[in-house]
């Protein structure tokens, strides 16, 4: 792995991105600027908003969810395989092709090989799991490699992801599994233990051992949550570390971090956080080079002590720091030996030194900020620390999408659309110490990985906070056109998360989580760390309609002149039962709206039609009355002033992004999820609704409200209904 930047978090070093465009500092009303990840690095459907608060469960009492497609559990699998005496294959992750690569054909003959078939004697485990067993192979994902590192330094967090009783002898099935974090659950995902193999030799990851197995089986696993081996290239340790825990991580440039960075690292080290830092390299020749004061370039070491102590009248902070090979340690000030420890209260100083292993030394914090480059820490939530853990994260969780056409409206820069995008509301309650809330915002868009092989990949993502009103309607064009925002992500960048962390005064602000650029889908999810307790919800959420009830019609004596010669006309085209039918309403209305210079369109469709007779039609012939038609035509005429307040260019189309505004002045709220797929029906390639799909779209909403409040008898927001009822009002629609 020659070259680049170092993991951050243990053992393992892995490459940077080749390059970086940086983000200006921009002012609130400049355009946004966003980082882009180059292709060697490799960071380039819809559920319902779902929120969550994690309590201080443990782990164990978490149970992971299984994810084999018809199913069944490892156990089951396992006890049915012994049962027939027969090895586990994996018919959801097979030993072929496929699994490793999805763009490319495999150059070379792989074999894949059960590990009785490589050596005579395989374990699962070999005298522990540590950073030796971590070898990589011909994939590009030593950012896995250094997070598997990392995660052998800690025993509670190892045993969660690789569960222990997995042997070659006892209960041996050729069936393994391990448990990752992904999006707000933990997964258990079950492998066979066929491994891909070149002349006997393990091609991908492999332990030093060639007869320990459980790295390689945990990357076959990672890559089948993924989709194959090839998904696995190009990414950040901090990636992998937070599917390893659920944590959310955040890294720190130590030559220009925050000027409370210590204060930052102190809680988070209260708070169980995993910590790492390295010093980064300019060439391959720099990699594990050491330093004349006895640090390594290149190289990962871990952060497991934060202290303040009197020395000579002054307060010095001191930070603790790990090497994982146990030997080689900083001689500078505050190293084992040197003179400092002398002027310190000798109680003091045994406390501190007592508990430090070999490897382990102390440093001044203003010479830690001087040799290494960079803090790495990942935030742990409540269920993956141990009860001794001094505090614990608050933590709340909300899921979205962004949707082409509705919630789809890039970022600030796209001021027309920006505000269609989902929005949530985060009340920050109790100011912790420091006299401000504390507050960890990680915006993660999901499964982009395993969406590789379709040709999809990362997208540019950000987020910006703003001071919130009162009320929880989602707020419109004009509220982000007079508001700056309060706080906002450094840069828009092509990573999974982005992660920023904020000291904010207690009140109510308005999160927007967006992509760079409007139209580009993507789910996402939002993680809120918090000091103190934080509350959050999902703006414009509500479902709802005020609908009055029409007017009576006037008696033909007291009609207008128009309404003359709409019945002069309804008459013509009406039979002796003096109504008329879809097609003679579609008729109709066609020639009254073309004589309309101001509509353009090609005419109302035949379902649209259907629509407006179901919507009218109270006494269910199938036809209209006159009466029954002045009704409607007094909705029409609000409909059409309606849409034409958003067809500015007189074009006949009005932008999709724009029918929230549209329906709610006609008196119907939607959320999110229901824009989504009335923008999916009905907005064209250029995410434009004409006017008739706007007719139709607002003709059945208010059927359909209209048929929902006549049975919600006790306004409760829910009705019953049997099978006849609901066929019913579905052909009614």
């Amino acid at each position: 792995m020659p070259g680049g930047k170092t993991s951050l978090l243990e053992g393992v070093h892995h490459q940077g991105p080749d390059r970086l465009v940086p983000a200006s500092d921009t002012e609130e009303n400049s355009p946004h600027s966003f980082v882009s990840l180059s292709p060697r690095f490799g960071l380039k459907q819809k559920k319902m908003p779902l929120q969550s608060t994690l309590s201080g469960r443990s782990a164990d009492s978490i149970k992971a969810e299984n994810t084999q497609m018809n199913g069944k559990s490892f156990e089951q699998l396992r006890d049915e395989c012994l049962q027939k005496g027969v090895l586990f294959e994996d018919p959801d992750f097979p030993a072929t092709d496929s699994s490793l690569f999805f763009s490319q054909s495999i150059p070379v003959d792989i074999k894949w090989k059960r590990p009785r078939e490589i050596c005579q004697n395989p374990k699962f485990i070999e005298g522990g799991a540590d950073r030796t067993d971590i070898c990589q192979g011909q994939l590009g994902d030593c950012w896995l490699l250094a997070a598997i590192a990392s995660l052998t330094l800690k025993e509670n967090a190892l045993a969660r992801v690789v569960p222990k009783n997995q042997e070659f002898d006892h209960k041996y099935a050729g069936i393994f599994h391990f448990q990752f974090w992904q999006h707000n659950k933990w997964l258990d995902v079950v492998v066979d233990d066929r491994l891909p193999a070149v002349r006997n030799q393990l091609i991908m990851l492999h332990s030093a051992t060639n007869n320990e197995f459980w790295s390689a089986l945990l990357e076959k696993a990672y890559a089948k949550m993924h989709g194959s081996y090839e998904s696995l290239k190009g990414g950040s340790t901090m990636e992998a570390m937070e599917d390893f825990t659920g944590g959310v991580g955040e890294v720190y440039e130590t030559k220009n971090g925050p000027n409370d960075l210590f204060s930052i690292m102190k809680k988070a080290l209260d708070r169980g956080s995993m910590m790492g830092c390295s010093i980064d390299t300019t060439s391959s020749a720099e990699s594990e080079a050491r330093t004349s004061t006895g640090l390594v370039k290149g190289h990962a070491y871990s952060i497991t002590g934060l202290e303040e102590v009197n020395f000579r009248g002054q307060t010095i902070k001191l930070i603790r720091i790990r090497n994982p090979w146990g030997q080689v340690e900083w001689n500078g000030p505050w190293s084992d030996n040197s003179r400092e420890w002398d002027y310190i209260d000798k109680s003091e100083k045994n406390r501190i030194l007592q508990i430090s292993d070999d490897g382990e030394f102390w440093m001044e914090f203003e010479d830690f900020k001087r040799n290494y480059d960079k803090v790495e820490i990942c935030n742990l939530t409540p269920d993956s620390l141990t009860d001794d853990t001094k505090h614990r994260w608050e933590v709340k969780m909300l899921e979205g999408n962004w949707i082409r056409g509705s919630t789809a409206g890039g970022c600030r820069n796209y001021i027309d659309t920006f505000w269609t995008n989902p929005q949530f509301k985060l009340e920050l309650q109790d100011a912790d110490d420091d006299n401000a809330c504390s507050v960890v915002v990680a915006l993660m868009q999901k499964n982009r990985r395993k969406l590789r092989k379709e040709g999809l990949d990362l997208e540019t993502i950000g987020f910006a906070l703003y001071e919130a009103p009162d009320d929880d309607d989602h707020l419109g064009k004009d509220f982000f056109r007079y508001h700056p925002s309060k706080a906002r992500s450094r840069t828009y960048i092509n990573m999974r998360e982005v992660t920023e962390r904020f000291a904010l005064p207690p009140g109510k602000y308005l999160l927007v989580p967006t992509t760079f650029q409007p139209h580009h889908e993507a789910d996402f999810l939002v993680r809120i760390f918090s000091e103190t307790k934080a509350d959050a919800i999902e703006m414009g959420s509500n479902v709802d309609a005020d609908l009055p009830a029409p007017p009576m019609p006037s008696a033909p004596e007291e009609e207008s002149d128009e309404e003359r010669g709409l019945r002069r006309l309804f008459e013509k085209l009406a039979g002796p039962d003096e109504a008329i039918s879809v097609r003679e309403l579609q008729q109709m209305l066609n020639g009254v709206l073309s004589r309309r210079k101001e509509i353009q369109f090609d005419g109302l469709s035949l379902s649209t039609c259907h629509s407006i007779i179901n919507l009218m039609d109270v006494d269910n012939t199938g036809k209209l009355e006159f009466q029954e038609f002045k009704v409607f035509w007094e909705k029409m005429k609000k409909w059409i002033m309606l849409f034409l307040s958003f067809d500015t260019d007189r074009s006949g189309k009005m932008s999709s992004y724009e029918l929230r505004n549209a329906l709610k002045a006609a008196g119907m709220q939607l959320n999110n999820r229901l824009l989504q797929l009335i923008g999916l029906r009905f907005a064209d390639d250029n995410y434009d609704i004409d006017f008739d799909d706007y007719l139709t779209c607002i003709v059945r909403l208010e059927n359909m409200f209209r048929a929902f409040q006549a049975m919600d008898k006790f306004n409760r927001g829910r009705v019953k209904m049997n099978i006849m009822q609901f066929l019913m009002l579905s052909m009614n629609v």
